[in-house]
């Protein structure tokens, strides 16, 4: 009987996980569910990145083949444990679903954010503008059977599994998906560099002091992840 229901699984699992595309459209986010795409991690009025609670991935996909993504990730510092950094990514654009199963990420270049916090050499976070298409092996859905809910997992452009995603929105929350920051706006190359890409700082980021500040989530996220104790809160 136990062999029966795993084989009715299987073929349950077998069935969702088809290739069709319209099994990816919605707002998909790892266990965290702390990062979402949308105006909750972006707000391109103001050109700034907004810190979850926890760190986290976030994909959204609409069925007329736009695409958004936003990570908030920690990174450890093997040569000084000390010293973690944080990372947020923004990103939106185009997708297709190749014949071989892979799934192609085509951004629009001038609108992606990139910020970076590393409190140990510098006092306040760098942001930067962030072109980066990427390239999925292949992808399933399914319903998992743990928490009964659709689940994606996404397989980088080498075949190695990413953190999977649970469905969290559909329709998708996403931002319009038009160029929202055109390079010709004079105020946004001033800040951002404009053509020549230079960065600038923005002074509400991480600093050193805040580090230590037990209010601050953007660093209980970090120092766990580089101790070891937790990794983007998955189990």
């Amino acid at each position: 009987m136990i062999a029966g229901f795993f084989f009715f699984f299987g073929l349950l699992v077998t069935a969702v996980s088809g290739a069709s595309v319209s099994d990816l459209v919605g707002t998909w986010t790892t266990k965290s569910r702390s990062v979402f795409t949308g105006p909750g991690f972006f707000d391109p009025a103001e050109d700034r990145l907004i810190e979850p609670s926890l760190t986290g991935i976030s994909y959204s996909f609409t069925a007329n083949g736009h695409y958004e993504e936003a990570h908030y990730r920690a990174l450890a510092n093997p040569q000084d444990p000390s010293c973690p950094k944080g990372i947020m990514q923004w990103q939106h654009g185009t997708y297709s679903v190749n014949s071989n199963g892979s799934v192609s990420l085509n951004p629009i270049a001038v609108d992606g954010r990139q910020l970076l916090s590393d409190p140990c050499a510098h006092s306040i976070g760098i942001y930067t503008r962030y072109n980066q298409s990427e390239l999925f092996d292949s992808y399933t859905v399914s319903i998992d059977p743990y928490h009964g809910i659709k689940r994606l997992d996404l397989y980088a452009f080498d075949g190695s599994p990413m953190h999977p995603m649970y469905l969290a929105y559909k329709p998708p929350q996403i931002l319009p998906t038009s160029t929202l920051n055109p390079i010709h706006d004079k105020k946004r190359k001033r800040q951002l560099g404009g053509e020549t890409e230079k960065s600038f700082s923005i002074k509400h980021l991480v600093t050193k002091e805040d580090l230590m500040n037990p209010d601050r989530w953007l660093w209980f996220g970090i120092v766990m992840t580089s101790l070891g104790g937790v990794a983007f809160f998955y189990s």
